[in-house]
């Protein structure tokens, strides 16, 4: 299934009290949280916000290699001040909670997800990010159709794979992901690089994103505990989340390194604080 449509569903990754200790500490980071004031900018996934917002933030470039908190649109006043609930205010938390926070370290080198990429044939994987993505009720924004290697590009293609654990049960009320299968096969048309030193912004695009068919996409619910496999050129997109429930994931991508050139260009790289760690312990 997945070497065929470019990802797989599979349940049962982790138990219901695994999601929900995941869950709860987040809820515990969030809660101590300090809002840094340029932090008041808001993430979305529209071509040229996506260049304002997450390219002007020096704060993005740079969270590679930390916990950092990332918003969603509309929820600070025009001073800056929450409008609704801290904990319902979060697009997402990333990129290095696989690193600094040992639950999520745990899961990110389980034997289980070992064993997935050992399954599939990896021979030195290594944990590229990680993120918590909330999917807040109500606001949870629309991710528009894009492949991950746009954002975390390698020579050659197809060494990249998102792990994407449904905390929560992810539907098609709630947000879940929708693909177009078979549709890791064509490369990819746009990426995001960092432009050069001492320019702004400080990432731009190269190429544009494709018009894909609307009815080429596939919707895959997951259960909570299941997790869906990415690969790195399938097109995928989720609905903005219209329901009351949220749809809280963990995600993390990993890169096989063994004769693999990871772009000095990408917006990630590793960093002497956080070289990319090895998935195999």
């Amino acid at each position: 299934m997945y070497q065929e449509d470019g990802y797989v569903v599979l349940d049962g990754l982790l138990t219901s009290q695994e999601c929900d200790e995941l869950r709860q500490r987040m809820a515990e980071i969030v809660e101590r949280m300090d809002v840094p004031e340029h932090c008041r900018t808001t993430f979305s996934t529209y071509h040229d916000e996506q260049l304002k917002t997450q390219g002007n933030a020096d704060y993005f470039i740079t969270s590679g290699d930390r916990i950092r908190f990332f918003f969603e649109k509309g929820v600070f006043d025009d001073k800056g001040e929450f409008i609704v609930p801290k904990q319902r205010s979060l697009n997402k938390v990333g990129h290095a909670l696989h690193a600094y926070e040992p639950l999520y370290e745990k899961v990110t080198h389980s034997p289980k997800v070992q064993g997935i990429a050992k399954k599939l044939g990896l021979v030195s994987p290594v944990i590229l990010q990680s993120m918590f993505i909330f999917k807040q009720p109500g606001i949870g924004g629309e991710v528009t159709p894009h492949q991950d290697a746009t954002f975390l590009y390698t020579e050659p293609l197809g060494r990249v794979m998102g792990v994407w654990i449904a905390l929560e049960d992810a539907t098609i009320n709630n947000g879940c992901l929708w693909f177009i299968p078979g549709s890791h096969n064509s490369g990819i048309t746009r990426r995001m690089v960092r432009t050069p030193k001492g320019t702004f912004p400080l990432t731009d695009f190269i190429g544009r994103e494709q018009t894909y068919d609307d009815e080429k996409f596939v919707a895959a619910p997951v259960k909570k505990g299941g997790v869906i496999l990415i690969h790195g050129q399938v097109v995928h997109r989720s609905a903005e989340n219209t329901s009351e429930e949220s749809r809280h994931v963990y995600t993390f991508h990993i890169m096989e390194a063994q004769q693999t050139r990871w772009s000095p260009d990408n917006w990630l790289q590793p960093t002497e604080d956080l070289p990319f760690p090895p998935l195999y312990t």
